[in-house]
């Protein structure tokens, strides 16, 4: 596809890599059947393709529309479609690029700025996050059930071991998660402690920057990235083996530091190395003799939901399956693997009717065999598909923890 950049973007570096990535793509529209946001409208505005066209206009006319911002945000950036192309349009980042450009083309009017900046503050920060969700779960009781569902239930933080071993990696302790599903990281951190490794979390660092990078404020994700390779850096250069996400919508934003700091001369280095050593917690697990954890098998089928950033971004679509498989866990028969959920970071507040649309057709595509916990690997996933089910919800590595008593 070629593109006659407008001279307004002609001479950035954005610009560049956005006219490089559109010259791939060679209009086959193999990646309609595979995004969700198509097969809900049908409307080829709301696909891959049609997304693509609107970034290709504004580049080369130098001017969007609101209609052109609203498609754009429509975009789950599940990047279903990047699994599916032929070409091997990079997308994600693609439409990264095309979100940025559009919001100084055609600005979002200013209570939506300040819902986006709220929803930012609050998300990308552990403490705040913590304080909001703790107000949420005491008036739980009192809300409309609509809302109730939306609110996790109070979660018993358990305690990380103590003993310390020679092998040792980082964990990315997170926002979100570090409150609403505390028992994630200790369970990754009892598993590590049986095989012989130690997780270390850094008391620095904090949001991965994906928070803050979707929701227009690209410039603060990009400190909280800076903010993250200044306090792993020392546990790096000391030899640190590797830095365990357990969430993989942050694992997949760890693993573009590299790309999204490349211009940046003081952290280009160290964000390539961050990027390097970034592991799911699937990843560390899947070579290591599971045999040694005290594991309870006996709990009925487990219906695996791989989040996209797992399947599309991080291009690990059988790593779950494959761990608790071998693990000895049945797994349920599911549909439709490849498609979201709608959560989507922040996704769901910000376009609720499809999120849940999305999220309706998921459940169906996990729960037709009956299973009796579903599993997955990502805290946002989590906490959206247990809003729509009795079924139990844990993240994965739980069932491998050797704490884990299901049903209680």
């Amino acid at each position: 596809m070629y593109v006659d950049v407008h001279p307004r973007y002609r001479d950035t570096a954005s610009a560049k890599t956005a006219q490089d990535i559109l010259s791939a793509c060679v209009h086959c529209g193999f990646c309609l059947a595979t995004c969700p946001t198509y097969l809900d409208s049908r409307d080829e505005r709301d696909s891959p393709r049609g997304r693509i066209y609107l970034i290709k206009q504004l580049l080369e006319t130098g001017h969007a529309t609101k209609q052109t911002r609203t498609h754009l945000d429509r975009c789950l950036t599940c990047r279903s479609c990047e699994t599916t192309c032929p070409s091997g349009v990079a997308y994600g980042q693609l439409i990264d690029i095309g979100r940025e450009l559009v919001v100084e083309a055609a600005p979002r009017a200013p209570l939506v700025r300040g819902l986006r900046a709220l929803l930012a503050k609050l998300l990308s920060s552990p403490y705040l996050f913590r304080a909001l969700l703790g107000v949420g779960q005491f008036f739980r009781p009192l809300v409309p059930k609509q809302l109730r569902r939306k609110i996790p239930p109070p979660s018993t933080r358990s305690t990380n071991p103590e003993q310390q071993h020679r092998r040792k990696m980082l964990v990315l302790t997170g926002c979100v998660q570090s409150a609403a599903t505390p028992n994630t990281n200790a369970a990754a951190a009892r598993i590590l402690d049986q095989l012989g490794i130690s997780l270390v979390a850094v008391e620095r660092a904090g949001c991965c920057g994906a928070v803050n990078h979707h929701l227009d404020r690209q410039g603060d994700g990009l400190d909280n990235m800076r903010r993250n390779i200044d306090a792993w850096w020392p546990h790096i250069e000391a030899g640190a083996e590797a830095i365990v996400s357990t969430a993989s919508g942050c694992g997949s934003m760890l693993a573009d530091y590299g790309d999204l700091l490349a211009m940046d001369l003081a952290y280009a280095a160290k964000a390539r190395r961050v990027s390097e050593l970034t592991r799911d917690i699937g990843q560390i697990l899947l070579p290591e003799d599971l045999s040694q954890l005290r594991l309870n098998t006996a709990i009925g089928k487990v219906a695996v939901h791989t989040p996209c950033s797992l399947q599309h971004a991080l291009k690990l679509p059988l790593l779950i399956a494959d761990i608790l498989t071998n693990a000895g866990f049945e797994l349920a028969t599911t549909s439709d693997d490849h498609l979201c959920c709608g959560s989507a970071g922040t996704y769901s507040i910000l376009q609720p009717a499809i999120s849940n649309r999305l999220l309706n057709a998921k459940m169906r595509a996990l729960s037709h065999d009956k299973p009796s916990i579903i599993a997955t690997g990502n805290v946002g996933c989590q906490l959206h598909i247990a809003s729509e089910t009795k079924i139990p919800i844990v993240h994965w590595v739980e069932l491998l923890d050797p704490n884990f008593r299901f049903g209680q």
